[in-house]
């Protein structure tokens, strides 16, 4: 069978141009019309997600395509954007290269970073918009909304009861499974939460645990 090579490099040159617009092989895209300004937007015709730069929408374009072209050299797990692989390689190499100024804790990413400076300055940017408390972690508003909503979205598999927080699940599951993963060092008792074992030691030893 024949190969037309000008049908080839047309096919190609057709390729070049689309990802030089803002394309992809990651699946379709398109160059939208001017934004503010005057400014070109790139639009994913996929979900209709407008992007400033070519770049940004390629990066977008790997949630729809799933590729992951940055792949960790140790492990070889892969990643979507070279700066999530960045963050990632820390976990092998132990840099922390964001310190805390105030008391010298360092932390891989700049996220940790900000969270743990919350501990120093009492910030609490997250404020529950029922009840009016604030917290320092999204993550602790997301839980306390909870008491407001009834919402239970952690469920256990064997018995069905569900709980608001994945903690409480991972405690609850212990009736079933049976583990007790806190000993007493002083008698070996164990027990399958922490705060029964602080109130065995000051019960019967008469000592508060490390």
């Amino acid at each position: 069978m024949e190969v037309d090579l000008a049908m080839v490099g047309r096919k190609r040159e057709r390729e070049e141009s689309f990802e030089g617009e803002g394309g992809s092989s990651e699946g379709p895209s398109k160059k939208a019309r001017g934004g503010a300004g005057g400014k070109p937007i790139f639009e994913c015709t996929i979900c209709g997600k407008a992007c400033s730069r070519s770049s940004h929408l390629t990066r977008h374009m790997r949630t729809h395509s799933g590729d992951r072209p940055y792949a960790c050299t140790t492990c070889g797990q892969a990643f979507s954007e070279t700066g999530t692989l960045t963050r990632h390689m820390r976990t092998h190499t132990g840099d922390r290269p964001y310190a805390c100024t105030t008391c010298g804790q360092a932390f891989s990413e700049t996220g940790n970073l900000t969270k743990h400076m919350r501990t120093h300055t009492g910030d609490r940017p997250y404020a529950c918009t029922t009840c009016g408390q604030a917290f320092s972690h999204s993550s602790d508003l997301t839980r306390h909304e909870r008491c407001h909503t009834g919402d239970r979205p952690y469920a256990c598999t064997t018995c069905g009861q569900a709980f608001s927080t994945s903690s409480h699940l991972t405690r609850h599951e212990r009736c079933h499974t049976g583990d007790r993963p806190y000993a007493c060092t002083t008698c070996g008792q164990a027990f399958s939460d922490s705060s029964n074992l602080t109130r065995h030691c000051k019960k019967v030893h008469g000592f508060d645990q490390e």
